[in-house]
């Protein structure tokens, strides 16, 4: 074990912003690559957003992406008394002083400034940006207490900081211009100055800041549209790092062997939706059967359809699960085999049935279909192949996939033959030729 310290200090609204629990992944995995502690600290001084339904969102969202922690969790408004004990402190020392102020609704009150030197450089060795600097004369005196008394986040910050022995400070880089001020309220209070990481931003496709305008923005949403907590994970430990090989699946244990601050990328990282679904969808493939398995059944249950006992769900499973980007995805793949009223594709019917005859392909279809036996995906692929003469059997196969499940797509199509049964194939043959083509 190392005496290294990080934490996650989020200030909870209800809604958990991609971008911080990002930094709260490469806390949680700089603290175990190092042997080190993860702490989390609610800043829960906002009391209006700072509810009970707020900071349990918030814990949720970390259980559910593995995020877990290693001391009981700190509130801020726990330590408020030893927040303005350090003011105090302060303002004796000479480093902080009272000023009367107009606030915005028209009231006047004292407010507590701290006081910047006026001479001198302040400067840090940032681990993932390098050496910073700026003269302190061109940081202006900041506030740290409001007028009703309450501490503000910079002393608030700073303190709680020294209170959990907190050694490095991983958080992103919209908060270098209060590392300065925050490094000298450390030594102002006689601490030690913990090491600084800032995390380049996250952008979109323009290289602006990603926000909900670009997309699902918060964790919450990725859980909701179906998104596995493994894939979100390991998607956001790649925004700005990288295992130094062309690997981008990883095990929780191997992002723990590999991640080091040290190789955290400087440049702002884009957010790809499309990267995102693809990774998803990796980790849906590598699922353990089992794990497909009851995620389909209980999937096909919930949306109100019932498996056959005699189905054979295990080559369903073979087809389906490499082609499953989304678990929410599974019912509307696979409703056509448990049930006659599914949906049909109005642009895969125009495509492939709309043609001059189709409609008797179908019925010819549908007539070597029923006298095939047995009714298995090898023996329909090799009739299929055979009225191709070797052309080609794309103006069969399309047409037939159309014609039995109403989507332009899926899984294989003789697989799919097989599963649904020589009587449905039939009578859906049949009943397109009539009704659609």
């Amino acid at each position: 074990m190392s005496d290294i310290r990080v934490r996650f200090a989020p200030s909870p609204t209800g809604k958990v912003h991609i971008g911080n629990i990002r930094a709260a992944i490469y806390n949680w995995l700089y603290a175990r690559h190092t042997g080190g502690k993860f702490l989390l600290r609610v800043e829960d001084t906002d009391l209006e957003r700072s509810t009970p339904e707020a900071i349990q969102v918030l814990f949720d969202c970390m259980q559910w992406l593995g995020l877990d922690y290693d001391e009981p969790v700190f509130y801020q408004t726990k330590n408020v008394k030893r927040h303005l004990e350090c003011v105090d402190k302060l303002m004796a020392m000479g480093r902080a002083y009272k000023v009367e102020r107009t606030s915005r609704d028209g009231k006047t009150g004292e407010v507590v400034m701290f006081k910047m030197p006026k001479e001198g450089v302040i400067e840090f060795d940032d681990i993932v940006k390098g050496h910073m600097s700026k003269k302190a004369e061109d940081i202006q005196d900041f506030a740290i207490v409001r007028s009703d008394g309450s501490p503000i986040f910079h002393i608030a910050n700073v303190v709680d900081d020294i209170d959990q022995g907190v050694t490095h400070i991983i958080r992103g880089d919209d908060h270098v211009e209060n590392t300065f001020k925050h490094i000298e309220i450390f030594r102002a209070l006689g601490a030690p100055v913990p090491k600084y990481g800032h995390l380049s931003m996250i952008v979109n496709q323009q290289g602006k800041p990603y926000s909900k305008r670009d997309g699902a923005a918060f964790v919450g949403e990725y859980r909701e549209q179906g998104y596995l907590p493994e894939a979100l994970f390991n998607y956001l430990l790649l925004l700005g790092w990288n295992p130094g090989d062309d690997r981008e699946v990883l095990t929780r244990e191997e992002m723990i062997k590999l991640f080091e601050l040290e190789k955290v990328h400087v440049t702002a990282a884009m957010f790809d939706p499309k990267k995102l679904q693809w990774m998803n969808g990796e980790y849906i493939h590598r699922a353990s059967r089992d794990t497909y398995r009851e995620e389909l059944t209980k999937r096909v249950a919930a949306a109100g359809l019932t498996i056959p006992a005699d189905f054979n769900l295990d080559l369903l499973i073979d087809q389906l699960q490499i082609r499953t980007k989304f678990w929410n995805d599974i019912p509307g793949n696979c409703a056509f085999f448990f049930t006659d009223d599914y949906a049909v594709d109005a642009k895969a019917v125009e495509k492939r049935l709309k043609k001059d005859g189709v409609k008797d392909l179908l019925l010819d279809l549908a007539d070597r279909f029923e006298k095939l036996a047995p009714f298995t995906a090898a023996a329909g692929e090799a009739m299929v192949k055979e009225l191709s003469q070797g052309n080609g059997m794309g103006p069969w196969v399309h047409p037939i996939r159309v014609a039995v499940s109403g989507r332009g797509e899926g899984i294989g199509l003789f697989e799919m033959c097989e599963l649904l049964g020589k009587d449905k194939v039939v009578a859906r043959l049949r009943k397109a030729a009539a009704e659609l083509a």
